[in-house]
């Protein structure tokens, strides 16, 4: 998996994506996704490293199957909240508070 981490005001934003959907644009009805090299693109990381990230994080945007099951099997991420656009899962996370 792919990982960015950026430190904003507000805290920890980190971009996980899986390598096949990097560069990759999908769209359904009026949602589109573009998975940039420019938002997503970081360091390749193994599973135990984006579970860091994602702990850490104060907001995060997950793409790809792999990435997105890896955070909901972790309990970072609900289920029902993952949107499949154009057969790509497509997840965020925010912490308040």
């Amino acid at each position: 998996m792919i990982v960015n981490e950026r430190q904003t005001e507000e805290g920890l934003f980190v971009s996980v994506c899986d390598p096949d959907v990097m560069g990759e644009t999908f769209e359904e009805g009026p949602v589109s996704l573009t998975v940039s090299e420019e938002f997503y693109g970081g360091e390749h990381r193994e599973e135990d490293e984006v579970l860091d990230s994602l702990r850490r994080a104060t907001v995060a945007n997950i793409v790809g199957k792999r990435s997105v099951d890896v955070a909901v099997e972790a309990g970072f991420i609900d289920e029902d909240a993952v949107l499949d656009i154009e057969g790509t899962l497509h997840a965020q996370l925010l912490r308040l508070g």
